[in-house]
């Protein structure tokens, strides 16, 4: 990245937290709610866009996105109904929609795909959010912290690629970064925000610079299978907005799990 692209990384970050912090610690937290079902749908609109899915279907899933979202949220005892309804009304449409059943599994499995990606994933930072603001600034912290120790400390020491068929510019010097700025921020955020032993914070630390690595990969994945280079281009040098929660989806879940052992 150019000083410039770093400038501008760093400028949209300087904006973006403050606003963050304000919305998540000031406000009701159904302004949380409001700003985490926009992230969704723009999500989910990333994701079909990514994969070039037809106007319809990016329509539909953005629509079926924001509603499986907020029932999850509210009543995710029912969550299975959910998506086996979503199934069954995607695949009914699909069968009358177009006569020719070809293609018909390569048009219908993004919008299902993205429907367990997206919403199903983000629905726990909300979980999390009804137990307090604090777990949510702390989820932020640490994922945070493990992102960033990962891409500087990959791309300052790293040599050994981590998985080059799926993300080629991933390093084993990034992943150890990740976990090392994972336990730093739990470490320091954990104890000032919640706190929990130190046992409990160094593991939950370790956990959540774990499972981050894994949530990049997995965005990386679908990137690479798309064939593009960034979810959107809606912040600049960060990429789009998948860009910027594929570690916080996977991690919001964790979290929400220790956080009942906790």
């Amino acid at each position: 990245m150019s000083l410039q692209g770093h400038k501008k990384r760093v400028l949209v970050a300087l904006i973006a937290l403050p606003l963050l912090v304000f919305l998540v610690v000031k406000l009701p937290p159904y302004f949380f709610l409001a700003l985490l079902t926009a992230v969704c749908a723009v999500g989910m609109w990333e994701f079909l866009k990514m994969y070039k899915t037809c106007s319809f279907w990016i329509g539909f899933g953005i629509f079926s996105s924001v509603i499986i979202f907020l029932l999850n949220c509210f009543y995710p005892q029912f969550a299975l109904h959910y998506y086996a309804t979503a199934f069954a009304v995607i695949t009914i449409i699909r069968l009358i929609a177009k006569k020719d059943p070809q293609y018909a599994l390569s048009e219908i499995s993004p919008v299902m795909i993205g429907l367990l990606y997206i919403p199903a994933l983000l629905a726990f930072q909300w979980f999390l959010r009804e137990h307090g603001w604090q777990w949510i600034i702390y989820l932020y912290a640490v994922v945070w912290s493990a992102d960033s120790f990962a891409y500087y400390i990959g791309k300052g020491l790293g040599k050994k690629k981590l998985y080059p068929e799926v993300s080629p510019k991933k390093t084993w010097a990034g992943a150890y970064g990740s976990l090392m700025g994972g336990i730093i921020a739990s470490l320091l955020f954990g104890n000032f925000l919640l706190s929990k032993p130190f046992v409990k914070l160094l593991i939950a630390g370790f956990l959540i610079g774990f499972i981050s690595i894994f949530g990049d990969l997995v965005e990386s994945m679908f990137k690479r299978d798309a064939q593009v280079k960034d979810s959107s281009f809606l912040f600049p040098e960060h990429g789009g907005v998948l860009d910027k929660i594929d570690s916080m989806l996977f991690a919001g879940v964790l979290l929400y799990f220790f956080m009942k052992l906790m």
